[in-house]
């Protein structure tokens, strides 16, 4: 964007002009750039809107509009961070002066150099009309379809939750790379939650939602809102004919999709550059080397378009890119963000990510994925005796340092003799991230992402991210169940 365009944004949306930029990142660092100090400032306007339709009525709505600004100052592997709510040329300059002193008290390894971002900025999601500006009546009127939809499945649906969140956010980035990037952010999201009942007083519950980076429109055109009624519907309704999980070592196979968010936290964060550059990751100083099955390949794409992890420039400024993690088996790269690659003496991946101007970035996910095999989802199936099909997963823990992990399966069916045929519930994954990589034995060809619900968190922070896979076998994998 040229320059007399991002002076007038920034004019009519901050306040503040490019120059006052530069002098805010000047004051901070201009005596230590010869030694590779490195500054930015990140500005954030916008409003989010939430909606809750629950018992068949409108229950909660809310609106935040936000502005402010935080300035960061890296010099060796330390980050000073300060942040102004009340956004003016005085509050930066006071903020630079604090991140500063910060970063001089704490750092103890000597500056590196912070090598530029490399490319321009992609247009992933372009919008003709904001979410936020659709009217409150049309917002209310999608969440009674969607109630309506979820009930008319079944007369066992006893009741439908449904959440809209819609924001739109401008970023700017100042660097003292002499840059200064504009980046606007939309963003809808819907999540449904349905209650079945028999008539016994059994209650079992299902969930589905998606959304991503496009106009509000994305959930009426072709509607796609209807999916995620039914879907949430008819997984609450199966449920309830659901057994107690078995439990001991058995083969499971992943559905496509949102499974992928057991190798988002069971091997994703641990590739992330930070982790690997201190040692605490399961995955440090394995580049190169073997650390999953042949048939494993994973992926971080921040340049898919209109999903909900994807960014034109990461929040640092960075282009956001395509990284091959792990392929056919071997490590080949990390997510890195400015200061850790610096530090590595790599390049950034455009991996740096925030939850808001409140908060320092870090190398952050965006869209995680493995890659797609040869073989069917039948085939896959068929080849299993005994087992444990899982096609949604909720809560898990990961520890970073050795991998291990517990995620809690609640969508999943039993496999006997190469069929699908009871819904179980309370099943429990237990296994260790790195090992069960080396025990995939069978990768399908239906890769997909999932729908775009994801939120990941991190050092206290929430970023919007993307999950997938196909489908896969992975084989003696620990269940915890009640079942027999």
């Amino acid at each position: 964007m040229k320059l007399s365009s991002i002076e007038t944004q920034l004019s009519n949306l901050f306040g503040v002009t490019a120059s006052q930029l530069d002098r805010v990142i000047s004051g901070a660092v201009k005596d230590r750039l010869n030694v590779g100090a490195f500054c930015d400032v990140y500005l954030q306007g916008g409003t989010e809107q939430n909606l809750t339709w629950d018992q068949g009525l409108l229950k909660r709505t809310s609106c935040s509009v936000v502005k402010g600004a935080g300035v960061r100052v890296v010099i060796g592997d330390k980050t000073g961070y300060s942040y102004t709510d009340h956004l003016n040329f005085t509050n930066l300059r006071k903020a630079a002066k604090v991140a500063r002193a910060i970063a001089d008290h704490t750092s103890d390894v000597p500056a590196q150099e912070i090598v530029g971002a490399s490319g321009a900025p992609h247009n992933l999601y372009p919008i003709n009309a904001t979410p936020i500006d659709v009217e409150l009546s049309d917002k209310i009127a999608l969440l009674r379809a969607i109630d309506a939809a979820a009930r008319a499945y079944d007369p066992r649906i006893k009741n439908v939750t449904v959440s809209l969140g819609v924001e739109d956010y401008n970023i700017v980035i100042a660097t003292s790379l002499d840059q200064v990037i504009l980046d606007n952010r939309p963003l809808v999201r819907i999540s449904v939650s349905c209650l079945a009942e028999d008539d016994k007083g059994r209650k079992e519950q299902g969930s589905s939602g998606g959304g991503g980076r496009y106009e509000f429109g994305f959930f009426t055109d072709l509607d796609r809102w209807r999916k995620h009624a039914l879907d949430a519907a008819k997984e609450a309704v199966d449920m309830l004919a659901a057994v107690p999980a078995p439990a001991g070592e058995m083969t499971v196979i992943l559905g496509p999709g949102w499974p992928g968010v057991l190798i988002h936290e069971a091997v994703g964060h641990g590739l992330e550059g930070d982790f690997n550059r201190k040692g605490t990751s399961a995955f440090s100083k394995l580049m190169g080397q073997q650390v999953a099955s042949p048939l494993v390949t994973v992926v971080d794409e921040g340049i898919l378009p209109g999903r909900r992890g994807s960014l034109n420039v990461d929040d640092e400024g960075t282009p956001t890119q395509s990284t091959v993690l792990i392929e056919n088996g071997i490590l080949k790269g990390y997510m890195q963000d400015r200061m850790n690659a610096g530090l590595m003496g790599v390049a950034s991946t455009g991996n740096c990510r925030r939850e808001s101007y409140k908060h320092a970035p870090m190398p952050r996910m965006t869209n995680t994925y493995m890659a797609g095999g040869q073989q069917t989802q039948e085939e896959i199936i068929r080849s299993v005796k005994r087992g444990i099909f899982a096609t949604t997963f909720g809560g898990g823990q990961v520890d970073i340092t050795n991998g291990n992990f517990t995620f809690s399966a609640l969508g999943a069916f039993l496999i006997e003799d190469g069929k699908l045929t009871t819904p179980v519930k309370g099943a429990t994954l237990i296994g260790n991230g790195p090992k069960a990589l080396h025990k995939v034995s069978m990768v399908g060809n239906d890769m997909a992402l999932d729908e775009g619900i994801g939120t990941c968190g991190k050092g206290g922070q929430g970023v919007p991210v993307g999950v997938g896979m196909p489908t896969v076998r992975i084989d003696e994998v620990t269940v915890g169940g009640t079942g027999r």
